[in-house]
């Protein structure tokens, strides 16, 4: 086996090489196991999500607001316990996940035709992407500051371009030629914002109470993000 260190290339015996081999080998293997429980409780919030979504809560709102927004708790908690490259394999498993999940709507039918459009499929996906990677690009940057900077930056910033990507994808006017054949105009009619504010479309009403939640729930999670650091880390610097 050939290895290079500056200019230099230097030959190692086989049992060497054999013995180097082996130990990449179990650390990929260790850090595949590691990361096992992120990518299991990422791929469970977004699975809970998709089914949640189909309930509503109130007029404004579905029960999936309540759970999506831990998927930037799960992406965060990797990044501060493994960093970054860990987190980007978890938003990697969550985003399969989703595709598979609006894969299988798009075969149930509903009441107004398949669960799952073309547009929200490619919303969905596209938000959750963009907004998970972003999340993990903020962290990193901010992690060396106060223990709750990153977390809380990362999460507000990735959750507001989440809700615009996502609703503006899936039910604006503007975007019509995504999926010309499907009807989105209940989602644009015209009437106060939450009921009382000024006059918009529907979609942006649902929009704001989202995001509303997503902030809020953003701010929460900063309690369980805390203890499970510690917990996690008993060996390093308090975070």
């Amino acid at each position: 086996m050939r290895i290079r260190v500056g200019a230099v290339t230097c030959t190692l015996p086989a049992t060497v090489a054999g013995q180097v081999a082996a130990t990449l080998s179990k650390r990929a293997h260790d850090m595949n196991r590691t990361h096992l429980p992120g990518i299991i409780a990422m791929a469970a919030i977004v699975v809970a999500s998709n089914i949640l979504v189909q309930f509503l809560y109130g007029q404004w709102l579905t029960w999936g607001a309540f759970t999506y927004p831990f998927a930037f708790l799960v992406t965060d908690l990797m990044n501060r316990i493994y960093g970054a490259q860990a987190a980007r394999k978890v938003v990697l498993a969550g985003f399969v996940t989703g595709v598979a999940c609006s894969l299988i709507g798009t075969q149930i039918i509903g009441e107004f035709g398949p669960l799952v459009t073309l547009r929200i499929a490619v919303g969905s996906g596209l938000a959750f992407l963009t907004a998970q990677l972003l999340d993990v690009g903020i962290f990193s940057a901010l992690r060396q500051g106060k223990w709750w900077r990153a977390p809380l930056a990362s999460t507000l910033v990735g959750s507001s371009v989440d809700t615009i990507l996502f609703f503006s994808i899936a039910f604006s006017t503007q975007l019509a030629w995504i999926e010309p054949a499907n009807d989105v105009s209940w989602a644009n009619e015209a009437l106060p914002m939450l009921g009382f504010g000024p006059i918009a479309p529907l979609w942006v009403s649902l929009a704001f109470a989202d995001w509303v939640v997503k902030l809020s729930l953003a701010l929460l999670a900063l309690i369980p993000f805390r203890f499970l650091v510690r917990r996690l880390t008993p060996d390093k610097s308090p975070v």
